[in-house]
């Protein structure tokens, strides 16, 4: 959500940041009514204040001349037309503000003057780590995983439908690793509060972080209940604090998160479909913090090392790509995405997307918190990050650490998580 500030004094602005975006022509329309609207509401809003200012100094006058024993049968007639008028201008302010807001529900975040313009071929990279694996012999992740047995696609299509996946033996087994490590090193080595919250938000919560009403065609709905599925656990944690004041030694907050995500991918057909790159209900650690306003870009730059630094430990090779304004998500005012290079597929799979969206989410949430003990309260700044995400993350790893004798390597992080050093067929496991 933006400030009416924004809308009011600096209308150019606004107009320049969907520029950036790329969505100008798109909000054209309803930018040029967003600017009538906020004109027709302090209008509106001036003359009830007027005419309150004109009932009071009537009822004054009616208070005088009672006193003194005079008629007043002609202002209390005008003070009841006044009454009238107010309440019509009262109840047309009102439209005008829900009908102003209705539009500014629907604007993406203003992106940060170092995100670049453009779209999706204006990203850039702005660092790599490690060396790629060649692709030469190399197998995608759906072979290595049948041969294994690691997943089953066929039965989770049998059981939910396409994009469903069931983890199987030694698979499942190296998801839960994977997820046990990812938050024991956020919690004990980062300093993240470990949050297990529920997979089912309301409507206001799912409104508070973003994901509606733009984007209800991709999350999975409870009609009956007005609930919807979490498509990532950014919505029930960044929603904790919804509608409270939190106090300024409190910040940084810093929470990590295990929770299924679930997602419709509607405008997504064919994309990346085979195996597990692409599916509708899938494993992530997520990573949400609350900052100052002052502190929030550093914050960013915090976050995305912590979802680095697992990359570095699981030896992935990876890059970090800052999101050009087109390509950057609706609530996100500034976005790295870490991807992975996966060999098998010949691709870089994006692992982790970590984001900053400055008080965006936090006034559609309404997250304060107080500076001092004294001070008017300020809206707190908001990031996430994932930390990491599955299934991506599996899929580089059985590509990456394919071995000649058929089996696959882990990582030496994730061997006491795991029980064992490697992945190998049935027949030769120990």
């Amino acid at each position: 959500m933006h400030d009416l500030k924004l809308v009011r004094e600096q209308p150019d602005a606004l107009r320049e940041a969907m520029r950036r975006r790329g969505a100008l022509d798109a909000l054209a329309p309803q930018l040029d009514r967003l600017a009538s609207l906020e004109q027709e509401r302090r209008a509106l809003i001036q003359q009830v204040e007027e005419q309150k200012a004109a009932r009071n100094a009537g009822s004054a006058e009616v208070a005088r001349r009672k006193k003194g024993g005079e008629n007043a049968d002609d202002l209390i007639a005008q003070g009841r037309a006044l009454g009238e008028s107010i309440a019509a201008l009262e109840a047309r302010a009102t439209a005008a503000d829900d009908a102003l807001r209705a539009i500014l529900i629907e604007l993406p975040n203003v992106t940060l003057p170092d995100v670049p313009e453009g779209g999706e071929d204006a990203n850039v990279v702005v660092r790599e780590w490690g060396t790629p694996r060649r692709a030469d012999g190399v197998q995608p992740h759906w072979d290595v995983g049948a041969r294994l047995g690691l997943f089953d696609l066929e039965r989770g299509v049998k059981v939910s439908g396409s994009g469903f996946v069931v983890y199987r033996g030694q698979g499942a087994r190296l998801v839960r690793a994977l997820l046990n490590w990812c938050l024991d090193v956020h919690a004990a080595e980062h300093g993240y509060e470990e949050v297990w919250p529920p997979a089912v938000v309301t409507r206001a919560t799912m409104t508070g972080t973003g994901q509606l009403p733009k984007f209800e065609d991709d999350a999975y709905a409870i009609r009956d209940d007005d609930l919807f599925l979490i498509p990532t656990a950014e919505v029930p944690v960044t929603n904790l604090y919804r509608d409270e004041v939190l106090d300024a030694a409190q910040l940084p907050m810093a929470f990590a998160a295990y929770t299924p995500c679930f997602r419709r991918e509607a405008g997504s057909a064919g994309k990346d479909t085979r195996g597990i790159q692409r599916v509708h209900q899938f494993d992530k650690v997520e990573l949400v913090r609350y900052s100052t306003p002052e502190d929030s870009a550093a914050q960013l730059e915090l976050l995305t090392g912590h979802a680095e630094t697992l990359l570095q430990r699981l030896g992935l090779p990876y890059r970090v790509k800052l999101l050009a304004a087109g390509d950057t998500g609706f609530s996100s005012a500034k976005t790295y995405d870490l991807e992975v290079y996966a060999p098998g597929v010949d691709k870089w799979l994006e692992v982790s997307s970590c984001s900053v969206f400055t008080d965006f989410q936090a006034r559609r949430a309404n997250i304060r918190y107080r500076p001092a003990p004294k001070d008017k309260p300020r809206f707190v700044h908001t990031l996430n990050g994932s930390g990491l995400a599955l299934p991506r993350i599996v899929a580089a790893l059985l590509e990456h650490y394919q071995q000649a004798d058929g089996s696959v390597a882990l990582p030496p992080v994730l061997h006491p998580y795991a029980g064992t050093d490697a992945l190998r067929p049935a027949a030769a496991a120990p």
